[in-house]
This record gives structure tokens, C-alpha cells and sequence, in this order.
């Protein structure tokens, strides 16, 4: 049995929360976004991909790894569709980190730079990888870390859904055993705290509620600086 918890906050500096979550437990299913665009595009763009996955997987005759690929697509291509069909909505998308449950295991496909982490008996490490400049360019280059932290292109995606098409998916697979955490998050999130901090809150959170609390609110504490959303999965 897999419990959860999710909670979004829009951080100290944004006046709007570009940023959307959904879990839906009965289906395992557990999805993040983190949107970007004018206006209110951004908005549109999370909301709008994170609701294309969860309608794809619950209409679907059956549930496993191609069925959560292929709801990913889906998203990417109504997000295109509606920015091509709205001026307002040009240049809108957003990153996707969905994750469902699938014969006792956690399928992950990912998009963009929100991340899931695992906590378990092999300790604490990051599943996803970035699709940004950094991650795929400045780093193959030999740039250090130092450098990469204050780069010009720190903030440049290589893929994000309503980019481009094809969609370049990252996917993996997290087995679940009793005591397993999985955390899903923006970079509002991983962008200003460590692994070491995320780690501490997983293993000392009484409760999923009560670590998704904490974690939000140390985001806030170092700045805030961008809307910081985090979902919580933990195997029972």
C-alpha cells in the first residue's frame, strides 16, 4: 500500500503559483509540474499537462509503463495545440514528473528539470536527470560547479512539454519496499536546498504531511525565491 501527501506554495517572491500537483491514490498515480510562459500561461500549461496524464491513465483499458509514456505525449501535444491556437498562450510549457505505480515499482517518466528523489535501504540519491544547459551541456564541457551556479544559462531548458515535438522522455524505475519515500519536487525545491537538508526532513518527518510542511517551508526560509511544490509517496 502506497500513502502520500502533496503541497504547493507560490515562495516568497512570486505573486503567482505556476506550479501544479495531483495525486490520485487509487490510481498510483503522482504528478508534478512546474509551468512557465507570460501572463498566465504558465499556469495553464502545469495544470493542463498534469491533467492531460491523469485523464489518459484513468480512460486507459489497462495500466502499466507504456500507458504512463503515452499519457506524457498526449500532454505535450494539447499543450502545443492550445498555445498554437492562442497568441495570448505562445511560448507556454512546462516541465512533468509523473510517476504510477505498476507491479511494485514506481514507473517515473520525466520531463524537464523537476526532480524525484528515493530514500531507502541504499540511502538517499536522486532518480531523474535534468534536461537543462547545465546538466547537458556545461558539464560535458568540464565546467565547475561554481561556474555552472552562476552561468548565464543556469536556467535553460533542454526539453519541457510544449517545447518542441518529438519529446524526448527520461524514464525509470524505482522499486518499492516497505519504508521506500519517493520525493517528486521543483526546482523551487531542489534549487535551494541540498541533498544532505532534503534527507534529514525525509527521516525525521513524523508524518508525509508533516515533511512536505518542513520542506516547503526551509525552501522558504533559504529565499523562497520561486513557487516550491513537493509530493510525498511512501511503501508501507
Amino acid at each position: 500500500m502506497l500513502e502520500a501527501f502533496a503541497l504547493s506554495d507560490k515562495g516568497c517572491v512570486r505573486t503567482n503559483n505556476e506550479d501544479y500537483c495531483l495525486i490520485e491514490p487509487e490510481l498510483g498515480l503522482y504528478v508534478l509540474a512546474d509551468g512557465m510562459g507570460g501572463a498566465k500561461a504558465g499556469e495553464r500549461a502545469s495544470r493542463m499537462a498534469v491533467e492531460t496524464v491523469a485523464e489518459t491513465v484513468l480512460f486507459a483499458p489497462h495500466r502499466d509503463t507504456q500507458v504512463l509514456l503515452s499519457a506524457v505525449e498526449e500532454a505535450n501535444r494539447r499543450v502545443l495545440e492550445a498555445a498554437q491556437s492562442d497568441s495570448s498562450l505562445e511560448g507556454m510549457g512546462t516541465t512533468l514528473v509523473a510517476a504510477l505505480e505498476v507491479d511494485g515499482q514506481l514507473s517515473i517518466a520525466s520531463v524537464g528539470d523537476s526532480r524525484a528523489y528515493v530514500l531507502d535501504g541504499d540511502g538517499f540519491r536522486v532518480i531523474t536527470d535534468d534536461q537543462t544547459w547545465v546538466n547537458e551541456v556545461g558539464r560535458p564541457l568540464g565546467l565547475d560547479e561554481d561556474s555552472l551556479k552562476n552561468h548565464p544559462m543556469r536556467h535553460v531548458l533542454t526539453m519541457a512539454i510544449g517545447a518542441s515535438s518529438p519529446l524526448t522522455v527520461n524514464y525509470y524505475s524505482v522499486p518499492l519496499q516497505p519504508g521506500t519515500q519517493v520525493l517528486i519536487c521543483s526546482d523551487g525545491l531542489h534549487g535551494v536546498l541540498e541533498g544532505p537538508q532534503l534527507e534529514e526532513i525525509l527521516r525525521t518527518g513524523p508524518t508525509l504531511e508533516e515533511s512536505c510542511r518542513h520542506l516547503v517551508q526551509a525552501a522558504k526560509e533559504a529565499g523562497g525565491p520561486d513557487n516550491v511544490t513537493v509530493v510525498l509517496v511512501k511503501k508501507s
